[in-house]
């Protein structure tokens, strides 16, 4: 009998069990650990870092956007005056040059900056677009969280449902062995009572038993080293699920318009493309005050030191070796290049443009998604009811037989069948209800609910 659907999780490295202490870890603490240790959730979140990032760097350019120091040093050599004017008035003689039997050390440096003064609100509107990427990301994070929590979620259920399975063929073991007795007893005592084929039949159920057995051990094992790797576990602990036993989520199902509804409004997926179609077509407003005329304030220091060289103080005459000055004035940019303007905002319009079909795909897909889940999750549950019925008579019908067989009236063969028809039943209950509890968290996060939400809340 086919056990348990893989669960969906790439295992890149497996650690041995070195474990001292055995813990048990509720299903909200083990998402929770889980999650923080979770590669794609990490990679979104650094998406979030990037964009409130570039929201930074936009409003950097608030205040002086443009700032930058330079410096200059070199050798130079003094100057001599062959007719021996003073240093002051130097320049006036026309037999001056350069004294190369001394040098000394030539230093010049310059602070130059651009404040913006009036953009007409590019800045603030590339602000504000920055801050609406913000958003985008981080909804975009949400979703990817819900993905992952979807799947740790049935990663849970799958180690509980791995011990309740190992229990139900540990009873059923017990009871093939009280049959097996029962049929050797009979073998002994009376020979032509007991049918051969009966035997055969037994033995052939016994073997595919041991498949069984089998299979679920391995599960089991493949659980373990899943729940292993999801927790990083490194303090050398074994983890349980504090949850024995596998119930169905206590939820009734809706109409599948509340699904419907619920995740045009709640979808991360959806919420994320709104932000980014809103921050584009902010950001849109921002480029086109760019390509206005702008008022700036600009500065520009600078201060030259070469101690052998003398500095003249005739205001017509420069020294650019000893010189300290400095100029504040206004500008207005304009930005001529208008046909690579009007390419970036063209380009910009269809970005939008295609954020808006995006969302039509996005919407359509969660619609299909959403029906699988409802479909899905309708046959689950009625899977768990049905099945718990067949249960409730496989149960009489094995206990009828047992006390058939004790008291001498029955046939094994009969109760073979019964042990057989009550474990198959029985394990195919608690895989419905896997099913069932895994399908409703798929219908939920399909439905942008949270993953555990009930009706009455």
């Amino acid at each position: 009998m086919k056990f348990i659907t893989a669960i969906i999780l790439t295992i890149a490295i497996t650690f041995p069990v070195t474990a001292q202490d055995t813990l048990s870890i509720s299903l909200e603490e083990f998402v929770e650990i889980a999650l923080q240790n979770a590669g794609q959730v990490k990679v979104a979140q650094v998406d979030v870092s990037l964009a409130e990032n570039r929201k930074q760097r936009a409003k950097d350019q608030r205040f002086l956007p443009s700032l930058n120091f330079r410096s200059e040093h070199a050798l130079v050599p003094g100057v001599t005056s062959p007719n021996g004017r003073p240093e002051e008035s130097i320049y006036l003689d026309p037999d001056a040059r350069n004294d190369w039997s001394n040098f000394g050390l030539f230093t010049r440096l310059r602070v130059s900056g651009v404040q913006p003064v009036f953009t007409w609100g590019a800045v603030g509107k590339a602000v504000d677009a920055a801050e609406l990427g913000i958003k985008a990301m981080q909804q975009q994070t949400v979703a990817t969280e819900e993905e992952t929590k979807v799947l740790l979620n049935e990663l849970y259920f799958s180690y509980v449902l791995a011990l309740e399975i190992e229990r139900l063929l540990k009873d059923a073991e017990d009871k093939m062995d009280q049959i097996e007795r029962a049929m050797k007893k009979q073998e002994e005592e009376d020979p032509a009572e007991l049918d051969e084929s009966d035997m055969f039949k037994f033995r052939v159920f016994k073997a595919q038993f041991g498949i069984q057995r089998e299979e679920v051990k391995q599960s089991l094992l493949f659980v373990k080293e899943s729940w292993e790797y999801a927790l990083r576990n490194e303090d050398d602990n074994i983890y349980e699920p504090s949850v024995r036993f596998l119930d169905p989520i206590d939820s009734e199902l809706s109409e599948i318009n509340y699904y419907q509804n619920s995740a045009m409004v709640n979808r991360a997926e959806l919420k994320a493309i709104n932000f980014g179609r809103d921050a584009l077509k902010t950001y849109i407003g921002s480029l086109k005050a760019q390509n206005l005329p702008g008022l700036y304030l600009g500065f520009t220091t600078t201060l030259a030191s070469t101690p052998i060289r003398p500095r003249q103080p005739n205001p017509f005459i420069q020294t650019p070796e000893n010189t300290f000055n400095t100029a504040v004035g206004f500008t207005i940019r304009q930005n001529l290049n208008f046909f690579q303007a009007k390419t970036n905002l063209e380009r910009s319009r269809l970005e939008v443009r295609r954020l808006e079909f995006l969302e039509d795909a996005a919407t359509d897909g969660i619609i299909l998604e959403l029906n699988e889940a409802y479909r899905t999750t309708a046959i689950a549950k009625a899977k768990v009811e049905r099945t718990d019925e067949a249960l409730q008579i496989a149960k009489e019908w094995l206990r009828a037989e047992q006390l058939d067989y004790d008291l001498g009236f029955g046939d094994s063969k009969d109760l073979i069948d019964a042990v057989r028809q009550e474990l198959e039943l029985r394990l195919t209950e608690k895989q419905s209800i896997f099913e069932f509890n895994t399908a409703l968290i798929k219908l939920n996060k399909s439905a942008g609910l949270p993953l555990t939400h009930r009706l009455d809340q």
